[in-house]
């Protein structure tokens, strides 16, 4: 779709990715961009740099009565970007308890269902658009350390292509978008390369832009999807590597 005259809806807009989609969003031409966070205190910035074309919504996307008054309220939406996502970094055994991996399943997977369902018919109504799911990477191969994580978004994923077959017949293209590590506050233990939260930014759009289905961010995707078909057991072995201690 093109994204010149879009009314878009990005979710977790305070900082990272979801900042910087916002500021590409209407460095493309947007017409209105909603950007939703927990807290809008942390986002006046960004629509005081706006000019009149970003509206701050406070959305937790776990919270279901909030998901479901976005969706009252954002009637005008054509394009979905769900980046709105929790990693506590830890792995599945050595994890305290399990409320992190509650935490992360809640938001990466239900949280993001949840915004799906409530806006399918916003985006119908409004001709289709797209639909984006931010994933990630270790969807499709999983990083021990980030364990509960990894298995979250690998969820995320397989609802993904769930939703991506059933918005087919309204005109909605449904996007994931694979991420290697990203320079934001999720990525500070990681010692290896990084995107930049713009790079990210511009490849989603691009992704949009061409109606590209699955997009990849970044060298760490390219050398997951080089393994997982040359490699996959040894893929994990060197995933594994990457466990403290």
């Amino acid at each position: 779709m093109d994204i010149k005259n879009s009314v878009a809806l990005v979710t977790g807009t305070n900082r990272g990715v979801g900042r910087a989609v916002v500021e590409a969003l209407l460095a493309a031409g947007a017409h209105k961009v909603y950007a939703a966070a927990r807290n809008t205190d942390g986002i006046k910035a960004l629509v005081a740099a706006g000019g009149g074309k970003v509206e701050a919504i406070a959305l937790d996307i776990t919270n279901e009565a909030q998901v479901a008054a976005a969706a009252a309220h954002c009637k005008d939406v054509n394009l979905l970007i769900n980046n709105a996502g929790a990693n506590y970094a830890s792995g599945c055994i050595a994890a305290s308890s399990l409320q992190a991996a509650r935490a992360e399943m809640e938001t990466n997977y239900f949280g993001t269902l949840a915004m799906c369902r409530a806006f399918a018919p916003v985006l119908k109504t409004n001709g289709g658009g797209a639909l984006v799911n931010v994933v990630s990477i270790v969807a499709k191969a999983t990083i021990p350390a980030y364990g509960s994580y990894s298995a979250s978004k690998g969820a995320n994923l397989r609802m993904t292509e769930s939703v991506r077959a059933e918005l087919a017949a309204q005109n909605t293209v449904v996007h994931a978008v694979m991420t290697g590590a990203v320079d934001t506050d999720m990525a500070k233990g990681y010692d290896g390369p990084k995107n930049t939260t713009a790079e990210v930014a511009q490849a989603i759009l691009a992704g949009v832009h061409s109606g590209e289905e699955d997009i990849y961010v970044g060298d760490m995707t390219g050398w997951i999807n080089g393994a997982l078909k040359e490699d996959p057991k040894g893929l994990e072995k060197q995933l594994a590597a990457f466990l403290p201690g």
